[in-house]
């Protein structure tokens, strides 16, 4: 080893650690947006919901667009959950062939489904915010409330960009470490990955992420 190589393996740590710091800070931040947006969506249509039902009980008259409100909710709530959904690894995966694997084998499918998944999100929100502006060049509004439905459906290309991006978190945070991340903050854990009769790992070698 040459010194000037002796020199840089300091740097790489630290710079490793400065990538990861700012990449948790972005995804701290997106997780405080998706927190409040899903969690603020079904804290008001619990209110609307439940103000509705008392005025039916009480007055023999409901809240005006409830249910019109509930279903734009919903929408918003979906799309947005997307994001939400990745960042903790709960999302529906389809894990017959990557749950046979262990070892770099493992972790480099992963990274492929990582990509792939973070290209078909990106794409779903170019999609998206195209039919977004059909919306608000059509000038269509909600029948009850007159909401601009344009307004609404901004949930769809921002959801699938947040997913999109945790997608990508993802595919970092495992090109960079050495243990396998099923997303940027949850690790897979050693029951996770299949073993043997023996009780071994499929691979020879010690499988990243164990």
């Amino acid at each position: 080893m040459t010194q000037q190589d002796t020199d840089r393996t300091p740097d790489e740590p630290h710079s490793r650690n400065l990538l990861l710091s700012a990449l948790n800070a972005i995804d701290r931040g997106l997780g405080w947006l998706e927190r409040i947006v899903v969690a603020g969506s079904v804290l008001l249509m619990a209110l609307l919901m439940s103000g509705h039902v008392v005025g039916n009980l009480l007055f023999d008259r409901g809240i005006p667009g409830t249910y019109e409100v509930t279903e734009m909710l919903i929408v918003v709530m979906t799309f947005v959950g997307v994001g939400y959904a990745a960042r903790n690894a709960r999302h529906i995966s389809m894990s017959a062939i990557y749950d046979q694997l262990s070892g770099r084998a493992r972790k480099g499918l992963l990274i492929l489904i990582c990509l792939g998944t973070a290209a078909l999100m990106f794409y779903f929100a170019f999609k998206s915010t195209q039919y977004v502006m059909v919306l608000y060049e059509r000038g269509r509004v909600s029948s009850s409330l007159h909401i601009p439905m344009w307004t609404i459906n901004l949930a769809l290309p921002i959801g699938f960009t947040l997913a999109g991006i945790q997608y990508l978190l993802t595919t970092i945070r495992n090109a960079i470490s050495d243990d396998i991340y099923r997303s940027f903050t949850e690790k897979e854990e050693y029951s996770d990955v299949p073993l043997d009769e023996a009780g071994q790992t499929h691979a020879p070698d010690k499988p990243h992420g164990v």
